[in-house]
């Protein structure tokens, strides 16, 4: 299956990131089918920039963005939907409605 993901790149506190079109099992750093552009979060003003007819091109056949990859491209108005990250879900307890019955012990 094909991914639409981030490589990292650039020095130290400065990333900068690929936006490349690769198998999914590939390793993060290895090789990649084609560079569909650069993301550079540090910098302001334009920090996305991507080949638009490239990426629709490879989501019409297939290939799947990551989470992070799926908000940048609803953020360029590419696709419609953002995803939900998987690791910022919260945990509640849910709280219930009846409170637990008391049992009383019988006096000896």
């Amino acid at each position: 299956m094909l991914r639409l993901r981030l490589t990292r790149t650039g020095k130290k506190h400065a990333p900068t990131y690929r936006l490349v079109v690769c198998e999914h099992t590939a390793p993060i750093k290895g090789k990649f089918i084609e560079n569909l552009g650069y993301y550079l979060p540090v910098q302001s003003g334009k920090p996305l920039v991507i080949k638009e007819d490239r990426v629709k091109y490879w989501l019409s056949k297939g290939a799947r963005p990551s989470d992070t990859v799926c908000n940048l491209l609803v953020d360029q108005k590419i696709l419609t939907d953002k995803r939900n990250i998987r690791y910022a879900k919260t945990t509640t307890k849910p709280e219930s409605s009846t409170p637990a019955p008391v049992v009383e012990e019988p006096a000896a």
